[in-house]
């Protein structure tokens, strides 16, 4: 059986290495630099503007996890949006996030895409899994 704190360790080091793979080269674990975590310290660190709490776990409570993100958030007093991201044994990754968050971001997405009048489509080879 797998230690549920090395589980959570090598979910915080995949994420992070996603994020790497996506050119956010100073992506981490916020454990693993500074030895243990400050309270409310998010679980990836050095991607702008977002308070990422990750969950490598089977019972997954998607509530629970994103008042712990959103509570974190808060006390770190970084102005960051907070936002959960999990798997399951054999799943791939998921983003958690409020709806009025979620409807922030395709705002933001959509005046862009108009603003630049691009004819966007989904495009699966943008998307892959890079994983």
């Amino acid at each position: 059986m797998v230690n549920g704190k090395q589980k959570g360790k090598k979910g915080e080091l995949e994420v992070a290495n996603i994020f790497k793979k996506y050119g956010y080269d100073s992506a981490r674990r916020s454990a693993q630099f500074c030895g243990n975590n400050e309270q409310g310290s998010a679980d990836v660190v050095n991607i702008p503007y977002l308070h990422i709490e990750v969950k490598r776990t089977e019972k997954f409570n998607d509530e629970k996890a994103l008042q712990q993100a959103e509570n974190d958030a808060i006390i770190q007093k970084k102005d960051e949006i907070p936002v959960v991201i999990y798997r399951r044994n054999r799943e791939d990754w998921k983003v958690t996030m409020r709806l009025d968050t979620f409807i922030n971001f395709y705002e933001a997405f959509r005046k862009v895409v108009e603003k630049e009048k691009n004819d966007w489509k989904w495009n699966k080879e943008i998307f892959k899994r890079v994983i």
